[in-house]
């Protein structure tokens, strides 16, 4: 493991929570790098919904059965895209997600990415509840707080999977 990627190896999936806030400046801080994220012709088609309401994150929190980490957690991240703005939209959106969940482990806080698009259902789920207009698609939500579990860094490199020049 390469020391100077540290930060990449500590981003680890946390699902439980203490109840300290992440301050704004947090907050602000994860935000500014999701939107560091390349974009297909810097086209930027997301929208990011900061939720800290524990009424409002206790219902996305029921989205689907493996949800449940953003009920444990005190910030939750909606991560959105606008389809009509770019056709990869999808990508775009995941590389800010990416964005945040390593500026996160950098700065000592847990995260955790629940999947919401492309199931029709959940989508439908976290646009009520978060009051999403039509045309505007949840990627996923991100349970976001101060990490209550600890996971050593570790890298899962497989070098079976690496291929040069050709398959």
């Amino acid at each position: 493991m390469d020391e100077r990627l540290r930060f990449i190896f500590a981003r680890r999936s946390i699902r439980e929570f203490t109840s300290e806030p992440v301050s704004d400046e947090d907050v602000q801080a994860l935000l500014e790098a999701a939107m560091a994220a390349p974009s297909a012709r810097n086209e930027k088609p997301w929208h990011f919904i900061v939720v800290r309401d524990p009424e409002t994150i206790a219902q996305l929190a029921k989205t689907h059965r493996f949800a449940s980490p953003v009920g444990r957690a005190p910030l939750c991240i909606a991560v959105c895209g606008d389809p009509s703005e770019s056709e990869y939209w999808v990508q775009d959106t995941s590389a800010a997600t990416e964005n945040i969940l390593l500026a996160a482990a950098a700065l000592g806080l847990g995260t955790v990415w629940i999947g919401v698009h492309p199931k029709p259902e959940r989508e439908a789920h976290v646009r009520q509840v978060l009051g999403i207009p039509e045309g505007i698609t949840p990627l996923n939500l991100i349970a976001v707080g101060h990490p209550a579990e600890e996971k050593p860094p570790r890298t899962q490199f497989d070098a079976s999977r690496v291929h040069y020049e050709r398959f």
